[in-house]
């Protein structure tokens, strides 16, 4: 099965207000069998729009990383970001099939 993965890609204008959504995000992660493999590290667009923080989240599925997003304790640490940033979160599935 293919994993899930969250992909954000945000500037955040309130770094103190969002402090408190990440550390409300931790339990719901925590659920749903989050792994961060970035989490605003060092970054360079080689092509198209980069913004101040890129986020990558696997989860063990496509399935858990959507209903990660829709869960009601996710929901209640999204609240706490709306208005500390802007950005977009993308769920998309992970690829398993052949490699070159």
């Amino acid at each position: 099965m293919a994993k899930g993965y969250w992909v954000a890609n945000i500037d955040v204008t309130d770094m103190d207000g969002y402090k408190a959504y990440v550390a409300a995000n931790a339990e719901p992660f925590r659920e749903f069998g989050a792994r961060f493999l970035t989490r605003g590290g060092k970054s360079e667009a080689v092509e198209g729009k980069l913004r101040s923080r890129v986020v990558v989240i696997e989860f063990p599925s496509y399935e858990a990383a959507l209903t990660c997003y829709h869960s009601p304790g996710y929901q209640k640490a999204k609240a706490l970001r709306i208005g500390k940033g802007i950005g977009e979160i993308l769920v998309i599935e992970g690829y398993d099939g052949p490699q070159p």
